[in-house]
């Protein structure tokens, strides 16, 4: 195996493997973000029935993904610590097989339930008929698409796994290229190419899929990550409950967020409908701000993996430490430009006047708290490398279900709109102090900070 597709994080600056394992991530992630805002705005240009059916649909599906993005965290913990372990590249690559083939089989079950239970599902959350029709064009699309996901994110993991910080992203990006590139020609048809509105959405979604699937696992049979290993199936239950103690809490970790957001979208809908297009329109604009926090939170697991495996703890306290000073740093620097531009940043995705005031009211406040949500994902990315799972999923749960919710609907009594607001910042500003707390329980931070331009062990 070349050494250009297997990367060392156990030795040099720690800052740099930290580096070259989060900067290439901001791409992919923000690629992924710009397949769900193509498809709301050429949805938007078929109907409102399409464009409200997306509503419905990306809370749904979001919470669905998190057991991709589970099962990839639970592959990556295995695999870098095997990795970082110096184990033999056999056992390295029949662990990689069984996570596959562990994700295939449980994304596959997962699709059938979807493909059978999603009409009344929909019905349940208040879809008119005019939109279940919509929802009826995509869903079924997106549940073939599922397997196929699942498989390019744990094959991603196998990448990043062995400190390649850049084929993972690559093949986000061509994923991506292909869900949007396909969907204006799927959607309005063109040529021998029928008009297929909503479908045409969902069926471009499956085809980027499709192709970046078969091109992550070529490319990773051809590189030696992946490939034949004697008995395959020897240690397979093993591998199994390794990958599962990770990836079930990870997957729970992931699905708490969308689905908390949910609730309190509901206490801001008490406010009124200009509040609900504001606060969903900031919700936006924070999804693209994140990506350099949540590029940061993917790069940090092979790095944490690979040397809690090798037994360098200490490296892996100061990839920790750092993590947290980027993302203080970062945080700043954003809350002090939302704190100046919010009108103008927000008015790039609000519709109206009024809901440009709540959008803006929103950034400028949690803006300054941005830092915080940075210090939860970072230290759950980094909890799960280690195998304390359960650690990063009462990370989220208590952010979301004991601190944001609860205050969001005692704000919202009292103040109105800007309860919910003060609400997510106190959420913030408690999830980086938890945060802290627990990477410091499981051993994953000291209590100094490494000196900048310091290079540690």
């Amino acid at each position: 195996m070349s050494s250009s597709n297997k990367r060392d994080l156990t030795t040099g600056p720690v800052w740099k493997a930290l580096a070259a394992m989060s900067a290439p991530m901001s791409l992919g992630i923000f690629s992924v973000i710009a397949v769900g805002l193509a498809d709301a705005y050429f949805l938007g240009k078929v109907s409102g029935a399409a464009l409200a059916a997306v509503g419905f649909i990306y809370p749904v599906i979001t919470a669905i993904t998190s057991l991709s993005i589970g099962l990839s965290a639970g592959a990556n913990a295995a695999i870098s610590q095997y990795v970082g372990a110096g184990k033999s590249d056999e056992d390295t690559r029949r662990l990689g097989i069984h996570a596959i083939g562990l994700g295939a089989l449980l994304a596959s079950v997962i699709a059938i339930a979807i493909y059978l239970f999603y009409p009344p599902l929909f019905s349940s959350l208040g879809a008119s008929d005019k939109v279940a029709i919509e929802i009826a064009a995509y869903m079924p699309l997106w549940a073939l698409s599922f397997p196929f996901l699942v498989v390019m994110m744990i094959a991603n993991s196998v990448f990043r796994a062995h400190g390649d910080g850049k084929t993972a992203p690559a093949i986000m990006v061509f994923a991506a290229f292909f869900g949007i590139a396909l969907n204006p020609l799927f959607i309005f048809g063109w040529g021998p190419v029928p008009e297929m509105g909503t479908a045409g959405a969902a069926l471009s979604t499956l085809v980027g899929r499709v192709v970046a699937m078969f091109a992550a696992l070529w490319i990773a049979w051809r590189r030696g990550l992946l490939g034949f290993c004697g008995n395959i199936l020897s240690g397979a239950y093993k591998s199994t409950s390794k990958i599962l103690s990770v990836g079930l809490p990870a997957s729970m970790s992931n699905a708490i967020n969308p689905a908390g957001m949910a609730l309190v979208t509901a206490a801001v809908a008490t406010v009124g409908d200009a509040a609900v297009a504001g606060f969903g329109a900031a919700g936006r604009v924070q999804s693209i701000i994140l990506v350099p926090l949540m590029a940061l939170s993917a790069g940090i697991g092979p790095v944490v993996g690979q040397n809690w495996g090798a037994k360098e703890t200490g490296r892996a306290r100061s990839a920790t430490a750092w993590a947290f000073g980027v993302s203080v740093a970062y945080g700043t620097i954003v809350g002090l430009a939302l704190l100046l531009f919010a009108m103008p940043i927000a008015g790039l995705l609000a519709a109206g006047e009024e809901d440009l005031t709540y959008a803006a009211q929103y950034l400028r406040l949690v803006g300054l708290t941005m830092f915080g949500y940075g210090f939860v994902v970072i230290a759950n990315a980094a909890m799960n490398a280690r195998d304390k799972a359960l650690w990063s999923m009462s990370l989220s749960l208590g952010r979301i279900f004991v601190v944001y919710l609860p205050l969001a609907w005692i704000g919202v009594s009292v103040f109105g709109y800007f309860g919910i607001v003060g609400a997510a910042a106190v959420a913030n500003l408690a999830g980086a102090a938890a945060a802290v707390y627990a990477v410091y329980r499981t051993d994953l931070l000291q209590v100094r900070m490494p000196r900048i331009g310091r290079v540690t062990e």
